[in-house]
């Protein structure tokens, strides 16, 4: 069997305990060797649960990066560290999966992608939403050219109550702002990766803090501290892209809507739509009359289906780990993940301003 790639944790949180930990140990073609922490008791944990024996763990990643056997570092840390610990990670020689978002700023997000090129090391950006089967399914569906030309497009982030309150999700300083940066991020990704349209001209954005200074609010993990609230609890954002196609997103942590929906997309061509609103439908006309179809994705019952089903977690760490081993492109393109942060900021700034936000070159 060819050598293992050995991999490092840096940030072993939620994050890193709910998705990439568990997905890279089902694969035979690596090994987690070494895990970082600023708590050190956490990357001790860590290490016991998923390290090999001789794993090692650290406080300080810069102590880490000096271990010339690690061939791939994942960034599970705070938003407002990404670049720092990527570029570091990539200059070190070793090919770097980093967390969502890219960045907390588009100017830290071009300096991965130059460190990424200059080193001639990977680099990919955590959108595991990607990798839905519903997901995977539309992308094919749109790449074909089944829709036609996608003008109009929906972006869906939006919890009615569910606020985040552990780790550092309500620190600004720390996140770079609260739902559409977390969330919204993977909406705006999965839509711009169905419409393969990458040319943002225009942004026009608004934020709120309206529901975020309720005290004991009900909410999905216990009611926040109003006092350390000190991001957007909704967000909302008007981007036109240079060929005139236009995307609305919408996120939030705490809304009163029931309109639920969360890193789903609504795409309108000029041969037909799809929406992930109820499940995976499609729609448009044949034979003079309109049509929907609901996509059936799941397989039970099917006479050649085996039982197992590969999560999305779980597919883009074993896609990702192969991009290395075969020298081919990450499913995720560092200058994708590049733009969603570019209209993040947009909104960010134009709710601020009040003024539209030009991106275009």
């Amino acid at each position: 069997m060819a050598k293992k790639l050995k991999v490092a944790i840096i940030g072993c949180g939620g994050i890193a305990k709910g998705k990439h930990m568990p997905s890279l140990a089902k694969l035979e073609t690596v090994e987690m060797v070494a895990f970082c922490d600023k708590e050190l008791q956490r990357a001790e944990e860590a290490a016991i649960k998923y390290g090999t024996e001789d794993a090692k763990v650290y406080e300080d990643y810069q102590e880490l990066l000096k271990d010339k056997a690690i061939d791939v570092i994942h960034v599970c840390t705070p938003n407002s560290s990404h670049c720092e610990i990527s570029i570091a990670s990539l200059e070190a020689g070793k090919h770097v999966m980093c967390e969502k978002p890219m960045a907390k700023t588009a100017e830290e997000a071009r300096k991965m992608i130059e460190a990424a090129k200059r080193t001639g090391k990977k680099l990919t950006i955590g959108y595991q939403n990607r990798f839905r089967p519903d997901s995977q399914y539309l992308h094919k569906v749109t790449s074909s050219g089944d829709l036609g030309e996608v003008y109009y497009a929906k972006a869906h982030a939006i919890r009615r109550r569910a606020v985040p309150t552990w780790g550092v999700f309500l620190d600004e300083e720390k996140q770079g702002g609260g739902p559409l940066i977390d969330i919204g991020t993977h909406a705006l990704d999965l839509t711009l990766w169905m419409m393969n349209n990458y040319k943002p001209k225009v942004v026009m954005g608004s934020t709120f803090h309206k529901l975020g200074e309720k005290e004991n609010a009900a909410n999905a993990w216990g009611s926040w501290d109003p006092k350390k609230f000190k991001v957007e609890d909704s967000a909302f954002g008007f981007i036109k892209m240079e060929n005139g196609a236009t995307i609305v997103l919408e996120s939030s942590w705490a809304l009163n809507s029931l309109e639920i929906d969360e890193a789903k997309c609504t795409l309108c061509g000029t041969k037909g739509g799809a929406d992930m609103k109820d499940g995976l439908r499609l729609n448009g006309e044949k034979y003079s009359h309109l049509f929907t179809e609901k996509v059936e994705l799941n397989a039970d019952g099917v006479a050649f289906y085996d039982g197992t089903k590969e999560s999305d977690a779980d597919k883009e760490a074993r896609l990702w780990i192969e991009a290395i081993i075969n020298d081919t492109e990450p499913v995720v393109k560092p200058e994708e993940a590049l733009v969603v942060t570019e209209i993040l900021e947009a909104i960010y700034e134009s709710a601020k301003t009040g003024e539209a936000v030009y991106l275009g070159k």
